[in-house]
């Protein structure tokens, strides 16, 4: 009994020394007051009612006109219409991805300055497109809408599981000689994070440019409030991402989620792996953590380089104009670079303007003849997808979706599984990963193209987070990709119709309210 005392005190005080609750205290707060206020404002005029009311029509004939996912426009127009009070409220705070406006023009600024920088070598397109046109259309399709091209004499090597990468990873750093550049959503203290801290502080007292950006609201509750100025006592530059305030602003709901490690503009790493002890299994989180990342060793490494110095302009406010030329791939590697096949490096943003993520998803879907694997945390997506993935399974294509089998959120888990029926009836296959949680998020298909990155299927990646890929075609590692997908398989469950037909009616109407709102969550 006292021992339950005493960690229930533990707990507690865990949770009120933590930065998080105080956070969460304060918005909602002004959540609340908020929300009296306007529904104390309704009752005391007629007149006011009826503006609300007036104002409520409004904005959902505009929602309904805008160009967004109609998912979207359903969820916030029903929410609206029924609650008016509630649901104007929260829309006008939470309703729209849209960037402040000082970010996009610093962000607009930056890309116009690298566009020299960053052309597509005709010469290269056209070798793509004399080796599959459809490939080299969607290439083009991410160059033009990302502004980074697609490049040869890369090389990938493809790691299974975060335990396999983070050795590699030390070892590229340890050979740095020049700069280390460093964007990571999660960073939380622990034997991967020591070992790399440990090598930046060397590394920046020898003179390489260290530099790193981590994000405010995904360090929230793995890193102390202003952790940035314990690096920079360190020798490392460092930038936060939008940090996160105790204030409502529509600003917080665009995060950082990309993870991109480039060393010397030759050698770079992405993938779903954070900097955190779970993600290379040092601690058990969710069982067992499934997680996949890419090395690229060569020209396309580039595109990394400029998403980070893009990001770093814009957070830093910098003025001066950056040395682009410096950052080139063969500025510190003059030996000519190797590799097969085409490789491209992408970001996509809230300030794109443009759904890339999600149709660079869709364009190999579409295009698959064979088969399509396809591995995700989360397994929430619009009708478009939804409708490409059935299609594609209908036709024939032998389509695998691999989603966890322990859940990281258990609610978020439910909205996923929600969606198996559908994708089930139509011939698509789904395995849950049984020893733990599968944070890896990649497509591969018929051999010949695959992608790699930070980009999950649910509406926050697709829509409101900066995320980044890997685009592949005919590089040697697609293989290493497919079989991977082909040895966890062993390890996974196969979802059948009975497992979704068999749920009680009161777990069916939770999922059927979250997947009307799973476009807000």
């Amino acid at each position: 009994m006292i021992d339950l005392v005493v960690l229930f005190f533990k707990k507690a005080a865990k949770l009120l020394f933590n930065r998080i609750f105080y956070v969460a205290m304060a918005l909602i707060i002004q959540l609340v007051w908020l929300f009296v206020m306007v529904w104390r404002l309704a009752g005391y005029s007629w007149y006011i009612s009826l503006a609300i009311n007036i104002l409520s029509i409004i904005v959902v004939l505009r929602l309904v006109n805008r160009k967004i996912n109609p998912s979207y426009k359903l969820g916030w127009t029903l929410l609206i219409m029924a609650i008016p009070i509630f649901g104007l409220t929260l829309y006008l705070l939470f309703g729209t991805s849209r960037i402040a406006g000082m970010i996009q023009q610093a962000y607009d600024a930056v890309q116009k300055d690298s566009a020299a920088y960053l052309t597509q070598d005709p010469h290269v397109r056209q070798r793509l497109a004399d080796s599959d046109f459809s490939a080299a259309n969607q290439s083009n399709y991410i160059y033009r809408y990302s502004g980074f091209p697609v490049f040869e004499h890369t090389s990938a090597e493809y790691f299974q599981v975060g335990d396999d990468m983070f050795p590699v990873l030390v070892k590229e750093m340890e050979q740095a000689s020049h700069y280390i550049y460093i964007e990571y959503f999660i960073i939380n203290d622990g034997v991967m994070w020591q070992t790399i801290l440990d090598i930046l502080e060397r590394k920046a007292a020898q003179g390489v440019d260290v530099r790193l950006i981590y994000d405010d609201f995904g360090c929230l509750t793995t890193l102390p409030g202003k952790y940035y100025e314990t690096l920079r006592s360190k020798g490392i530059k460092c930038a936060v991402f939008n940090p996160f305030r105790p204030i409502l602003n529509i600003v917080q709901n665009n995060r950082d989620h990309r993870k991109i490690c480039v060393i010397d503009g030759h050698t770079g790493f992405t993938g779903g792996v954070n900097l955190a002890d779970e993600y290379i299994n040092q601690k058990e989180r969710f069982g067992h953590w499934k997680d996949t990342a890419v090395m690229l060793k060569g020209e396309a490494v580039w595109n990394m380089t400029a998403m980070f110095l893009h990001m770093w302009t814009v957070i830093t406010n910098q003025k001066d104009p950056i040395p682009f030329s410096d950052y080139l791939p063969h500025r510190y590697h003059p030996e000519p670079f190797s590799g097969s096949g085409f490789v491209q490096p992408f970001s996509d943003s809230p300030l794109d303007h443009e759904v890339l993520g999600e149709n660079v998803y869709l364009n190999i879907i579409h295009h698959a003849r064979h088969y399509l694997y396809i591995c995700t945390p989360y397994l929430i997506i619009d009708n478009e997808m939804m409708t490409a993935l059935c299609l594609a399974a209908k036709s024939g294509v032998d389509v695998k979706i691999m989603t966890p089998g322990m859940p990281d959120k258990k609610m978020v888990f439910l909205l996923t599984q929600s969606y198996y029926e559908q994708l089930l009836e139509a011939g698509v296959k789904i395995y849950e990963y049984q020893p733990g949680f599968l944070h890896a998020k990649s497509f591969v298909c018929d051999d010949e193209i695959a992608v790699v990155g930070t980009i999950n299927l649910d509406y926050r990646s697709l829509y409101l987070h900066f995320e980044d890929g890997v685009w592949m075609y005919k590089n040697e590692v697609i293989r290493d990709i497919r079989q991977d997908f082909a040895e966890t398989l062993e390890y996974c469950r196969c979802v059948d119709l009975r497992f979704c037909q068999d749920r009680n009616i009161v777990v069916r109407g939770v999922q059927s309210v979250m997947r009307l709102l799973a476009p807000m969550l």
